[in-house]
């Protein structure tokens, strides 16, 4: 098991951005995020992988990480440096990933608990557990789990972040919780000052740093 390669996932989310996606993401980059979520999932194959390029390259201009979201080849081809795969991919998925990036990280979602504990029992590096509060880029996934859920989830041994509205003063009570860090979509991407929302963010995070 790999840790997370920060305690802050910004997740992608081009239509939240405006039709600005690689300006959020060069503005969370200057304000400190070194690790980067490209979904997208809803583009054709062909852009998706056009756009995650070019998502790839600004991220590494900035020493960032970035992990595609669902597809393991893409993200192979890419030279990515992890993958993050939908809730439900078994043991059987996370192998052929390590297979296909045997240097990356593997991370799932899960919109419960039981989920979270099948993520562990499949063998991920960590896991994403949503929607941890009421959130507009997070509908359709059931009522939100609270911070209890995140100390539920944290007792299976795996690294759990906190995703669904999360903010810079929601953020507290999910690491108090137990969560080893935070996923955060629509408060980085909809943001007008996605450097200074991310800074917050980071701020928020390490409160005793210099």
């Amino acid at each position: 098991m790999r840790p997370p390669p920060s305690p802050l996932l910004v997740v992608t989310d081009r239509l939240g951005a405006g039709g600005r996606l690689a300006d959020a993401i060069r503005g969370a980059l200057e304000g400190g995020a070194r690790w980067i979520w490209f979904r997208e999932r809803d583009l054709p194959a062909q852009p998706r992988a056009t756009l995650a390029a070019e998502i790839l390259a600004l991220v590494r201009r900035h020493g960032g990480l970035l992990s595609i979201g669902g597809d393991v080849e893409l993200a192979a081809r890419l030279g990515a440096d992890g993958v993050h795969l939908s809730g439900g991919a078994g043991s059987a998925a996370i192998a052929e990933a390590r297979r296909r990036l045997p240097n990356g990280v593997v991370g799932l979602s899960a919109h419960s608990v039981d989920e979270a504990r099948t993520a562990a029992r499949a063998g991920a590096d960590y896991v994403t557990l949503s929607p941890i509060f009421a959130s507009a880029s997070k509908p359709g996934y059931g009522p939100a789990l609270g911070p209890t859920a995140l100390t539920q989830a944290a007792g299976f041994g795996m690294p759990v972040l906190a995703l669904g509205g999360i903010t810079a003063s929601t953020l507290r009570p999910c690491r108090e919780a137990g969560a080893a860090g935070v996923a955060v979509m629509g408060e980085v991407m909809r943001a007008r000052d996605p450097r200074g929302t991310t800074s917050a963010l980071r701020e928020a995070l390490n409160p005793d740093s210099p």
